[in-house]
């Protein structure tokens, strides 16, 4: 893993040359600053006025690992930064392992400052940053499907929305073994982090997580809406080990007997606990529906109930990728099979435009080279198509009858076959 501190990286300096011809200044901020880049981030989103509580939470992340960018316009009557974004390096699943990620939120613009070119600025600035630092991919969450495509981020590791009519479901033949029990809510957050931590390298998609997001799941950060409500249980194995967690609230229904189970986080380190608090939440008293999301898109739930049309899954985009450095981005994971391909990836950018001979023989590994001017390219496509196929949630021979992918048919399945991963990714988590 990368041994990079996200807050030792400067500000671009060509948005920053941008952005001063506007009049705005584009800088690394940290210290008092993060206070109001925070309430600026709250405004962003459409959020109330933080409480100093919020405030002082929040701030440690940024004292912790968090690298601050803000632009500011001297014109402005408030001391609030009109743009804010935040970034880390986190760690990134991917088949065979994990690698070092740049890791991009708190990307807001006030609405005083639109169509001034600030977003495209930042943006593009954070990639800049990043590849200059040596990361071969960034990644984020996006609140908006459309915004993002135009940097060349793609979306990689989707999640599915799941609704369960408890009723009509009802619960199959299985009998897990893992028991599932009450616990309270600082002991839930531990229990959350636990087992994120032991699980998410066995999918690709999913990112690091922090002791703050455990603490929001469980209801325990400043702010939390209705914590009171919040519950939540673990599932133990047949020697009492920890296996499973779950936060959950009870919406009251029409009827005293349709009450909604909505799950905040469902994480199992194994099937058996997977189907034990999938059965507690469905044969839960007086509930009629049950609601998650950022599960899996090949859950095992509609073969664990009854009746499979009770389950509804909603597969949606989560976590988007974007390729920096192709090289080193397809060296970073597991290819599948012997396979050889001169492959050419366009990037308006140019942060990962270039042209490559990639081949995989016996045990040798992936092997990339440059190609010569004369070696002729078989397959070509845009940095968001290999973006999105790279940890193998599309295949190529989609995004090539989307028209992102073109080139000798027989090349393109090869490649689409190397990148196709044991497991569709899924990100678990909003970061």
């Amino acid at each position: 893993m990368s041994h990079i501190d996200a807050r030792d990286v400067p500000a671009d300096e060509t948005s920053r040359l941008r952005l001063a011809d506007g009049g705005l200044d584009y800088r690394v901020i940290a210290g008092e600053e993060i206070d109001e880049f925070l309430r600026a981030s709250w405004r962003g989103f459409l959020d109330g006025e933080p409480t100093d509580a919020e405030i002082a939470e929040e701030r440690a992340l940024f004292d912790a690992q968090r690298r601050a960018i803000a632009v500011f316009d001297d014109t402005a009557l408030q001391p609030l930064p009109v743009a804010t974004e935040a970034s880390w390096v986190s760690s990134l699943t991917v088949p065979g392992g994990e690698m070092p990620m740049w890791a991009i939120s708190d990307v807001t613009v006030a609405a005083t400052h639109r169509r001034r070119g600030i977003a495209r600025a930042m943006l593009e600035g954070e990639l800049r940053a990043a590849a200059d630092a040596g990361l071969a991919v960034a990644g984020l969450t996006a609140t908006e499907a459309t915004i993002y495509g135009r940097y060349g981020f793609a979306p990689a590791a989707p999640a599915a929305e799941v609704s369960v009519d408890a009723r009509r479901a009802g619960w199959g033949a299985a009998d897990p073994r893992a028991r599932v029990l009450f616990v309270e809510r600082e002991q839930l957050a531990a229990d959350l982090h636990d087992l994120h931590e032991r699980t998410r390298l066995s999918r690709p998609g999913d990112v690091a997580g922090w002791e703050r997001r455990w603490r929001q799941k469980a209801g325990l950060t400043e702010g939390t809406e209705k914590p009171r409500e919040i519950r939540g249980v673990r599932a133990v194995d047949e020697e009492g080990a920890l296996v499973g967690a779950m936060v959950f609230r009870l919406k009251e229904g029409k009827t005293y007997d349709s009450h909604l189970l909505e799950i905040g986080h469902l994480i199992a380190a194994t099937p058996d606990a997977h189907a034990a608090l999938w059965r507690f939440a469905i044969t839960y008293d007086l509930v009629a529906t049950v609601r998650a999301d950022l599960q899996p898109t090949d859950d095992a739930l509609p073969w664990l109930v009854a009746d499979r049309r009770g389950v509804a899954l909603r597969p949606h985009d989560h976590g988007w990728l974007r390729i920096l450095d192709v090289p080193a981005a397809l060296a970073a994971r597991s290819l599948t099979g012997a396979f050889g391909v001169r492959l050419r990836v366009t990037d308006p950018l140019g942060l990962a435009d270039g042209s490559w001979s990639v081949m995989q023989i016996g045990g040798q590994g992936v092997q990339i080279a440059p190609l010569e001017d004369s070696e002729r390219v078989e397959v070509t496509l845009d940095v968001g198509a290999l973006s999105a196929a790279f940890l193998g949630g599309v295949s190529l021979e989609t995004l090539a009858a989307a028209g992102r992918v073109t080139g000798d048919a027989e090349k393109i399945a090869a490649l689409s076959g190397a990148l196709r991963a044991h497991r569709p990714p899924q990100l678990s988590l909003w970061y």
